[in-house]
């Protein structure tokens, strides 16, 4: 099984691929298909009503039953999410569905195959693996796949024949070819013996976790925030600046954001560090000035400064993603890792729901002012980030207990549970 985590990460890429094609195609379809701006952001962020159940279910469901059972499903359901996009260009409907299978074959790529990934890239798979190599290797081949599949899109979209049907019919290609990568990847998690009550597994003890909490939950929203902002909602409002070429500004815009969220994440890994949460932190602080170049392009409408913001904004992308995988990683246990990244993936995804929110305000409130609004709300962040820098640590999670101090083994590094659930070896 050496070596058989890039298996795992083909179906990340391929699913992921399949998720964020949809974002350059925005302009087509307002342009083409004649769909208003609310109604192609809700579009957009109607997947997320497939991931969250696919995030909370497949997570804990892959804990008890094991990865491959619940990760072989997810390239079958974004090959038809792809199929059905491909068939519905001119109808919400359709394309609602369409979305919603894609979310969930992503919600079960993101808990279980990011879960999978870390499992096969630990010394017991994979001797000599670092610590951190699960989360970056899942993190980069999700990101490369969001930015890949985005860039593709637009550009056949753009120039290439039946633009509406093209993209989606290339994904569902390279994901059931990702399928067939995966049948040959074995079990690291094998089916329990002697499982307990359904309803218990799906508890995740570890979510209440004090440093998951303060430090790691509060940043998980602007992981996708900040990416939405720097290719859903920029590339709208930069559209006519570009008579013609729309959809291509778009996946440009996409593939710089992403990019850049793919080389922050390699190097990334001299930011990571478990005594402290300087990953966030420096996410969080190019989120700042990332939504304040936001604003300043949606006042000037210049394309170079709406680039440049893209960049800046896929940073923070970038080191946010990979900082908070980082940080659950460390925080679950074996029986709840699948559970906890869940989870985290699920309070990121609410991020998706910006551009329709600012969508349904802008005629209220301009998007140069609730721009500005976001950059004061990340600085506000960061500052929480600052505040639990060092604190509840998952060495030291005996110590965050209200009886901890009572126990004789509290000064020792310990891994309790926090919740009333079943006892399970995961940290909180």
């Amino acid at each position: 099984m050496r070596r058989a985590w890039w298996r795992v990460a083909a179906v990340l890429f391929a699913v992921a691929w399949g998720g964020n094609e949809f974002t350059p195609l925005l302009v087509l379809y307002r342009t083409r298909s004649h769909l208003g701006m609310l109604t192609v952001d809700v579009l957009l962020a109607a997947y997320v009503l497939g991931i969250v159940p696919g995030l909370l279910v497949g997570g804990p469901l892959s804990d008890r039953y094991g990865r491959r059972p619940l990760l072989l499903p997810a390239p079958v359901l974004g090959a038809i999410g792809s199929a059905v996009l491909a068939a519905g260009a001119h109808s919400p409907a359709l394309l609602f569905v369409g979305r919603v299978c894609s979310g969930v074959a992503l919600g079960l790529v993101m808990a279980v195959g990011t879960s999978w990934v870390k499992e096969l890239s630990s010394p017991a798979y994979e001797p000599g693996a670092d610590t951190g190599a699960g989360a970056r290797r899942a993190s980069l081949a999700l990101t490369t796949g969001f930015g890949l599949g985005a860039a593709v899109a637009a550009a056949l979209a753009q120039w290439g024949p039946w633009p509406a049907q093209t993209p989606y019919l290339v994904n569902v290609t390279i994901t059931l070819g990702a399928l067939v990568a995966l049948l040959g990847v074995g079990e690291t998690r094998p089916r329990s013996t002697q499982p307990g009550r359904l309803v218990d597994d799906l508890r995740i003890p570890a979510a209440g976790h004090r440093r998951f909490v303060q430090v790691v939950a509060p940043t998980a929203p602007w992981v996708f925030g900040t990416a939405a902002s720097a290719y859903a909602i920029l590339p709208s409002l930069l559209a006519a600046r570009v008579p013609g070429l729309a959809v291509g500004l778009a996946g440009l815009m996409c593939l710089v954001a992403l990019g850049c969220g793919v080389l922050v994440q390699l190097g990334g890994r001299r930011l990571d560090s478990p005594a402290d949460a300087r990953g966030l932190g420096v996410g969080m602080l190019a989120a700042v000035p990332g939504l304040a170049l936001a604003a300043a392009t949606a006042t000037t409408g210049s394309v170079g400064l709406g680039l440049v913001a893209a960049a800046v904004l896929g940073c923070s992308y970038g080191l946010l993603l990979v900082g908070g995988l980082q940080e659950v990683q460390r925080i679950a246990g074996p029986d709840d890792l699948a559970g906890l990244t869940a989870v985290y993936y699920s309070v990121a995804y609410l991020g998706f729901f910006v551009p329709a929110v600012l969508a349904g305000l802008h005629s209220v409130v301009g998007y140069p002012a609730m721009f500005v609004v976001g950059s004061a709300l990340a600085a506000l962040c960061l500052g929480v980030v600052l505040l639990g820098w060092r604190r509840h640590l998952p060495a030291t999670a005996a110590e965050d207990t209200p009886d901890a101090a009572l126990a004789p083994e509290a000064s020792a590094p310990a891994r309790v549970a926090v919740s009333s659930g079943p006892a399970r070896s995961a940290a909180s």
